[in-house]
């Protein structure tokens, strides 16, 4: 298998293993307890084969992005790690938006595609930044009704804020460990 079909595996089961529940609920339920180990470990191998499908890939620039587009990423992905946080149940920001954590991931991959022209970014970074507005029209389908939850304190916002923070430096550092720096240095 080319890398690049790897790649798009990986994209394809990520999208399966995420809308089997609302795609196939009956088959899901079947399944019990034992459906989420299924799930979790078809998640695991959609980002290996990501990795390994990204990662094999040669170099094919569609266009090379200016270094000032380095700190807009940064800030973006800080916005999205906060979005992935509990805020959105527990602080006062986030609670009056449905999908926090899917549009968390539309930002991230927004922000990668800004300073990756090469081709496998667009491949992944695109493939996985469709996921969330595919999985956002399929909730909003399923579950119409939906009502914002009780707002949390702004002090949580606060703290949670520092925890993106704080794990947006440990991302770096294991991300310049392993590929490009994500600070520029």
């Amino acid at each position: 298998m080319s890398d690049a079909a790897l790649l798009i595996t990986g994209i394809a089961l990520w999208y399966a293993a995420h809308l089997f529940k609302r795609i196939a609920p009956g088959a899901r339920k079947a399944m019990g307890g034992a459906g989420k180990g299924i799930v979790a470990l078809a998640l695991v191998i959609s980002i290996i084969l990501m990795v390994f499908g990204y990662r094999g890939i040669d170099t094919a620039y569609l266009w090379h992005p200016p270094s000032w587009l380095i700190p807009v990423n940064n800030v973006l992905v800080l916005i999205a790690l906060f979005m992935l946080s509990p805020a959105a149940r527990k602080g006062a920001l986030l609670t009056r938006l449905r999908h926090p954590m899917l549009i968390g991931v539309l930002l991230w991959a927004v922000a990668h595609l800004m300073i990756n022209g090469e081709l496998a970014a667009v491949i992944l970074f695109g493939g996985l930044g469709l996921w969330p507005l595919v999985e956002i029209v399929v909730i909003n389908h399923a579950e119409p009704d939906w009502q914002p939850g009780t707002k949390g304190a702004l002090a949580k916002d606060g703290l949670f804020f520092l925890a993106s923070v704080v794990l947006l430096g440990i991302i770096g550092y294991v991300h310049g460990l392993i590929g490009p720096p994500v600070f520029g240095v």
